[in-house]
């Protein structure tokens, strides 16, 4: 895949209507729909001053949640308020997609002014990448800046399907991604060890297989240990197991020991007498977790290991946690490394989700490298896959 994109920096966007794609799925309170964190609001503030500034009038669309239809709960309607707050002018809102308030709206808007649209979701047509909601959508502008990357992962009417009616270029959001991913596969400062952590192997499959293409160091952590721990002979007790995996993680192992990369798994255990924050707990070694006990963070001397490969590391790719990070008991694994990181000269890169959650709960946040806003889309990216809401920009 191309990563080498055009952005909004490579168009002339002066005097132009843009339809600009957004990621402005942010969390809500459930009981009174309050904004629990602007942080993805705040990413698209760089790409929506520059073109506001370069004399474009910014249409801006985004999906909030899953509606099946039109949903008052799941509005746009509070992001305009907040991100009107923000840039501090006035962020015109449309009550439909791509109907009469949206057209009459888009059409009247002048360089310098800021349209929302609502829920993209609202319409049954943008999930199914409909062509004539992608139509519908280019209609309104001239070009067309994906700056979602939280959202490039799936083909939907406004990540992708706009691509083949109007000119499509990145934002600074999607050109960070790509430069820092990108970079980390195509290029990587090496050595390049990858931390693979979280529950399932299943969901990190192709993540393990193409990393064993590429990186020197592969370590694995998280519930997914226990099934390479099983593949190998080990007992691990009541712990996370996917039974249906082991030949695979025994195929894994043989990779590694093919392609020469340093396949690293835990060589002891935290492991607890019930999943509960005030569980008794002991430190056992891997493999030999006792009948009734689970694993739920890898043990001290795996923490030793981890942190002494990440030290001299040129790049660190890191997706998922090392243990039960939500109880502060089984979260001295996730700290250790999160920590490990925020001392390394390497490039650190961070792939969303939980990993990320970790390295913002944890204070660590200002060390990594990159911080990636998009869990889906920056697994599939480091599974090499081709992501439909890049491939469809154009190529510099």
């Amino acid at each position: 895949m191309n990563y080498n994109k055009k952005t909004v920096r490579d168009v002339d966007v002066r005097g132009k209507k843009v339809l600009l794609r957004c990621d402005f799925n942010v969390p809500q309170d459930k009981a009174t729909g309050a904004i629990t964190s602007d942080k993805r609001i705040v990413a698209a503030l760089p790409t929506i001053r520059y073109l506001l500034e370069n004399g474009a009038a910014v249409i801006a669309c985004s999906h909030l949640g899953k509606p099946k239809g039109p949903d008052p709960k799941l509005t746009l309607e509070p992001v305009a308020r907040r991100l009107s707050e923000l840039l501090g002018q006035e962020v015109l809102f449309a009550h439909d997609v791509v109907g009469e308030d949206a057209r009459a709206k888009a059409a009247a808007l002048r360089p310098g002014q800021l349209l929302l649209l609502e829920n993209t979701r609202f319409e049954p047509g943008e999930t199914k990448n409909d062509p004539a909601l992608a139509k519908a959508l280019a209609d309104l502008a001239e070009v067309y800046v994906s700056d979602a990357f939280g959202a490039v992962h799936r083909a939907h009417a406004s990540t992708a399907g706009v691509a083949a009616y109007l000119p499509a270029v990145s934002g600074f959001l999607i050109e960070k991604e790509l430069a820092f991913l990108g970079g980390a596969i195509a290029d990587p400062k090496r050595p390049l060890v990858a931390i693979l952590g979280g529950a399932k192997v299943s969901s990190k499959i192709g993540v393990i297989n193409n990393l064993l293409e590429i990186a020197d160091t592969v370590i694995i952590g998280g519930g997914m240990s226990y099934t390479f721990s099983a593949a190998l002979g080990g007992q691990v007790g009541d712990s996370l197991l996917e039974s249906d995996w082991l030949d695979y993680s025994r195929q894994m192992v043989e990779k590694a020991k093919d392609k020469g990369v340093e396949l690293l798994l835990p060589v002891d255990t935290v492991c607890a007498d019930v999943f509960a924050p005030d569980a008794r707990s002991q430190v056992v070694p891997a493999g030999q977790i006792p009948e009734g006990w689970q694993g739920l963070d890898i043990g001290p001397e795996t923490v030793k290991r981890y942190c002494a490969a990440v030290a001299d590391a040129g790049t660190v790719i890191w997706n998922g946690p090392m243990g039960v990070f939500e109880f502060p008991a089984f979260a001295k694994g996730t700290q250790a490394v999160a920590e490990a990181l925020s001392r390394t000269g390497a490039i650190t890169i961070i792939g969303g989700g939980d990993s990320a959650a970790a390295v913002e709960q944890l204070g660590f946040a200002d060390k990594m490298t990159h911080i990636s806003t998009g869990g889906g889309a920056s697994l599939e990216f480091l599974e090499g896959k081709e992501l439909p809401g890049v491939a469809c920009l154009l190529d510099k």
